[in-house]
């Protein structure tokens, strides 16, 4: 779809308000070229003597009363007129955070944030502007342009008419060859703010990283460098913009260069009054909106294409998870893994090859394995954040694809390896995830997720703001905050990736412990937790030990330390050991 397209399809949905600036602009229009006619009679009369008095009084009147009301239809079709831009801006933002939404991490890994935001701020508004003040100035230029040209050449005099446009074909040829470069100059404006848009992102979200390694004189370098770079497109761009002005000026002088020359004559010929003439020069002047008129809206048009450009492959980018199915998720279900297999993009070697796994309703299934391993591949597949290469997984009977993505993840209560906090209060993220929790339904998770003691001691206590991704808090409160909010849910499966990783030993035995009473509280929750630490699934039903995305050992904790030689005998034996040394310091 071409952004001609697109604006032609906003038009016809929402026409009234076009139509209504449209009438406004030809009544002003109208009014324009009524003006000069007018004051050319005016002219003459007093050349003539035949106008004064109250009579002259009257016609000063009208012409100051048609100013007014231009002024008042000029409001009037603006208001008209940016109220249906603004609608198509709010359109397509809503529109790219649905894709966006929709989207799995595929297509997250070959966009960067930065790009996206300028796309949905910079480039929204570019094509706005193409769809409302474009749309409707090339309608105003145009509409003014045939009927200023109608007057002088037909309510004034032809001759003077025609030998005026004389100019006007070199100027289309100027503004033609300009309209190029100032697409070409768009474009690489755009690109440009969005390479500055994502450092800006990155280094906002990093300034600790590079803090700690010294590197702020060498990132606020490198900004400085974007910053000019896109200035300067930006400044080319403008450039050539401002090149439009000349070319309407060389024009229309040269225009009223013959307009006088010939007119002149005319009058010495008597062919021609004065008041004639002095219309005729107004009617020129007039001639400067609808040629300023025609440069602004071809920079708007190719500001607009050039955006349009760039949102077009991102709002029409395939949905890289499908979701198609309806069913609702089943309170108690039985989690399958068949034979399941998998592999990122880009690499020839498999993430999980071949893991057949069963969780039974209300049973805990534990995940360990060296890093790399595949375990939290295991969960992203579970989310349905990727689709298995081959094999299939199933809740309830249903494969995944069966079950609406909305169904699927109210169901799920994950806690992933790097936790994601809201610029809120603590309590409002928390409650996330049961929106209707009351002040102690939230502390009572927070107590055990290990945290209550924590944020008490905060300056607000739950009302305290966290800022951006919970800056304010170290890794382990983010990682109990995190986890308070998913033992809130109510959904029926528990999942922690490695949710324990920046807690203390003592504070994981609390956590554990919470986890073993909740368990008993809510015997229909199942839970799949993934863990470096064993300790964390020591009271599993089921253990799987994953080596290279394989299942190489699984039972329950007491049948895998029988296992003579097994990873997990040896990592339980070396972390005990390890554990009973920090105790002794």
């Amino acid at each position: 779809m071409t952004l001609k397209q697109m604006i032609a399809g906003f038009v016809r949905r929402h026409w009234p308000s076009y139509a209504a600036a449209a009438v406004m602009l030809f009544s002003i229009a109208l009014l324009t070229v009524w003006i000069p006619r007018q004051v050319g009679h005016v002219v003459d009369g007093l050349v003539a003597g035949s106008l004064h008095g109250q009579a002259l009084l009257q016609q000063l009147a009208l012409l100051v009363g048609c100013g007014v009301m231009i002024y008042l239809l000029r409001v009037g079709w603006r208001l008209a007129l940016f109220a249906a831009a603004y609608r198509l801006g709010q359109e397509l933002r809503t529109r790219l955070y649905q894709v966006l939404t929709l989207q799995g991490p595929v297509f997250f890994q070959a966009k960067r944030t930065g790009d996206l935001m300028a796309l949905a701020t910079n480039d929204i508004d570019a094509v706005e502007m193409a769809a409302g003040e474009a749309l409707l100035a090339a309608f105003d230029g145009s509409l003014t342009l045939i009927l200023v040209l109608a007057m002088m050449t037909f309510g004034v005099d032809w001759r003077l008419g025609l030998a005026a446009l004389i100019p006007f074909p070199f100027m289309a040829y100027a503004f033609w060859r300009i309209s190029e470069k100032v697409h070409q100059a768009w474009q690489s404006s755009l690109g440009r703010f969005s390479g500055l848009n994502q450092h800006v992102q990155e280094g906002l979200s990093g300034v600790r990283t590079l803090r700690a390694l010294g590197l702020t004189e060498r990132n606020a370098k490198q900004f400085s460098e974007l910053a000019d770079s896109a200035g300067e497109a930006s400044f080319q761009a403008q450039r050539w913009e401002a090149a439009f002005e000349p070319a309407v000026g060389m024009t229309l002088s040269a225009a009223l260069t013959i307009a006088l020359g010939l007119g002149g004559y005319l009058v010495a010929r008597q062919e021609l009054t004065i008041g004639q003439l002095t219309a005729f020069t107004m009617y020129l002047g007039q001639l400067i909106w609808p040629m300023f008129a025609a440069g602004w809206v071809l920079s708007l048009l190719e500001r607009g294409r050039a955006a349009w450009d760039r949102l077009l492959p991102v709002l029409d980018a395939p949905i890289t998870l499908n979701d198609k199915g309806s069913q609702a998720l089943p309170e108690r279900a039985t989690i399958e893994f068949d034979k399941v297999s998998f592999a990122y993009a880009n690499t020839d070697r498999m993430a999980i090859a071949d893991v057949s796994l069963r969780l039974q309703p209300g049973q805990t299934l534990g995940l360990v394995g060296p890093t790399g391993a595949g375990k939290s591949t295991l969960l992203h597949l579970l989310l349905r954040q990727f689709e298995p290469n081959s094999g299939s997984i199933k809740i309830g009977g249903h494969a995944l694809a069966d079950l609406s993505l909305q169904a699927l993840r109210q169901g799920l209560a994950w806690v992933p390896q790097e936790p994601f906090l809201f610029s809120a209060s603590i309590a409002e993220n928390i409650g996330l995830a049961k929106p209707n929790a009351c002040a102690a339904e939230i502390e009572a998770a927070a107590r055990m997720a290990a945290v209550h003691d924590d944020i008490t001691r905060l300056p607000n206590g739950y009302a305290t703001e966290i800022g951006e991704r919970g800056v304010t808090l170290s890794g382990g409160q983010r990682q109990r905050v995190a986890m308070a909010r998913a033992l809130l849910s109510d959904a029926p499966l528990l999942l922690l990736d490695d949710a324990l990783s920046a807690v203390d030993t003592g504070t994981e035995t609390q956590i554990l412990e919470h986890l073993r009473e909740l368990r008993l509280a809510r015997p229909d929750r199942s839970s799949l937790i993934v863990s470096h630490r064993l300790s964390a699934v020591m009271d599993a039903d089921h253990i799987a030990v994953l080596q290279q995305g394989r299942i190489t050992e699984q039972g329950s904790h007491a049948e895998l330390l029988a296992i003579e030689g097994g990873w997990y005998a040896a990592q339980w034996r070396y972390q005990q050991l390890e554990a009973s040394i920090d105790a002794d310091d």
